[in-house]
């Protein structure tokens, strides 16, 4: 059975746990180990984490099958993007699935979720970064009527920066 909550604070520990374990499927592929380690070490750090949660425009929902956390989310509502005109909208920061758990549509439910979650909260869209040698991902943004709007140069670390798509869907 598929459950999807919004975090609390306590599930800081198994975000730091589930993220790093995702980041590193989804970049060491690309992007040279030191530096996707750098990126680790500065995000999924319990002191930034719980800095976030004080935050009330940034929002983690967890995805379980059964009681296995498979998945999770960070959303930030109103950030605005030099790409997109419109002001009230989403950035879908962090959107993973474990890969084990690839093809269970577990992505999908997720994604439907904070979409619905969004429009609660009176935003215009959502729009996010996708390394664009992700090619499962960016089909996934389109297969769901996002629309590549721009570049980016993700940095990863000091010396590592990766090359972006800006999508964004409109509600």
């Amino acid at each position: 059975m598929v459950s999807i909550r919004k975090a609390i604070i306590n599930d800081i520990p198994n975000i730091i746990s589930i993220g790093k374990k995702t980041f590193l499927e989804t970049y060491l592929i690309n992007t040279p180990r030191e530096a996707v380690e750098a990126f680790i070490e500065k995000t999924f750090d319990e002191s930034t984490l719980t800095n976030e949660f004080a935050n009330d425009s940034i929002v983690y929902h967890l995805v379980h099958l059964d009681d296995k956390l498979v998945g999770y989310s960070k959303i930030v509502l109103n950030v605005s993007n030099n790409h997109i005109d419109q002001k009230h909208i989403t950035k879908l920061d962090r959107f993973y699935v474990l890969k084990e758990f690839h093809g269970r549509r577990l992505g999908k439910q997720l994604f439907d979720f904070i979409v619905n979650f969004s429009q609660q909260q009176q935003q215009q869209g959502i729009w996010l970064y996708v390394l664009i040698e992700n090619e499962r991902a960016v089909h996934f943004y389109i297969k769901n009527d996002f629309e590549i709007v721009g570049y980016h140069d993700f940095v990863v670390s000091k010396t590592r920066t990766n090359p972006n798509h800006v999508m964004f869907l409109e509600y």
